[in-house]
């Protein structure tokens, strides 16, 4: 597969320290667990590493299945209770912990499954890792933890404000907890943990499924069958976006060269747009003005969990001082994801 070459090729991450190791990925039936355990099987099969994988997710059907087609032992169960991970045995060299809730409607719905499942699920992996003597634990976080900010460029220190009031303040409020948690376990016990903040993520491999209501699937599904694009906002807040394998590589590369203890941003700022330029991207370019961009402001707005604007883009300098670069424009990852939906 293309995008696995895209990752494999990849001669700044270095790929002999996984040889013979015990990898470990949470959320493994998700976008961005599941291209992790794609790569990391096809590095297993292309240069006999002869990892140990194991992936742990709620989704049985689809885990069950990802297990038959990349050799990986999957574990169903609940990250919030400690049970559901005692069948893991053995040593865990790495940890990639990606489990979470990110569905906007979730968030304003259901506000303490979200945060229990981040913090009780992280808890329990931090407690996990220590036990078993991993070698380097990643965090995934989110981009959602800086909040409200005046700045036009967010590095890693600039933490802005969140209303504790909003329900939809449960995902980035908790994960900003864990990455406390991951600090704690660093500093009290040695625990070598590493964060990674995602933009938003997608590209070939993003599942084409009709209830993901996140903004760039649901541009490429209307891009697909030739509708209009229509906007519940006025489309003024800036979409920070990374390619799948650019992320996939920007996370293995935190996994081996970074720094324990650090955060890291995982973003390609040149691929930055507000949604509306994004909509009309993908009208005019992807689609050829086939289609149009429309707004279409919803009276019940409040209710369906849509973050707060961000007039931000994000610094990525620390991880491109780690060797790492992106290298798919938003363009292309819209044209590479409606491609592999399409079967082509």
């Amino acid at each position: 597969m293309e995008d696995n070459f895209d990752v494999l090729s990849d001669t700044n991450i270095p790929w002999d320290h996984l040889r013979n190791s015990t990898v470990l990925v949470t959320g493994a039936t998700g976008l961005v667990g599941g291209a992790l355990i794609r790569t990391l099987s096809a590095l297993s099969a292309k240069n006999n590493h002869s990892m140990r994988l194991i992936g742990h997710g709620r989704d049985k059907s689809k885990g069950q299945a990802t297990a038959r087609d990349h050799g990986m032992e999957f574990i169903c169960g609940d990250i919030r209770v400690p049970s559901s991970l005692s069948e893991i045995t053995g040593g865990l060299d790495y940890i990639f912990h990606c489990a979470a809730i990110t569905k906007s409607s979730d968030m304003m719905e259901k506000p303490a499954d979200v945060i229990t499942t981040e913090v009780d699920g992280t808890r329990n992996m931090l407690e996990l890792a220590k036990d078993r003597d991993c070698k380097s634990f990643v965090y995934l976080s989110s981009m959602e933890v800086y909040g409200q900010t005046h700045l036009r460029e967010v590095a890693e220190s600039d933490l802005g404000y969140l209303d504790l009031s909003n329900p939809r303040s449960s995902y980035p409020e908790s994960k900003r907890l864990c990455e406390m948690m991951c600090s704690a376990y660093m500093a009290q016990y040695g625990l070598p943990v590493k964060i990674a903040r995602l933009a938003r993520t997608f590209g070939a491999g993003t599942p084409n499924d009709e209830s993901d209501m996140r903004v760039a699937s649901q541009f490429a599904r209307k891009a697909i069958e030739g509708n209009d694009i229509e906007l519940h906002t006025l489309g003024n807040s800036i979409a920070n976006c990374c390619y799948t394998t650019d992320a996939v590589r920007g996370l293995l590369t935190i996994l081996l060269k970074g720094k324990p203890g650090e955060a890291y941003n995982i973003a390609n700022p040149a691929a930055s747009a507000t949604v509306r330029e994004m909509a009309e991207l993908v009208a005019n370019d992807v689609c050829g003005g086939k289609i149009k961009a429309i707004i279409n402001v919803p009276e019940d707005l409040q209710k369906r969990g849509y973050a707060p604007d961000v007039g931000f883009t994000l610094n990525v300098d620390k991880l491109k001082a780690l060797g790492w670069a992106p290298k798919h424009g938003l363009g292309e990852m819209y044209r590479r994801m409606i491609a592999d939906w399409q079967g082509f």
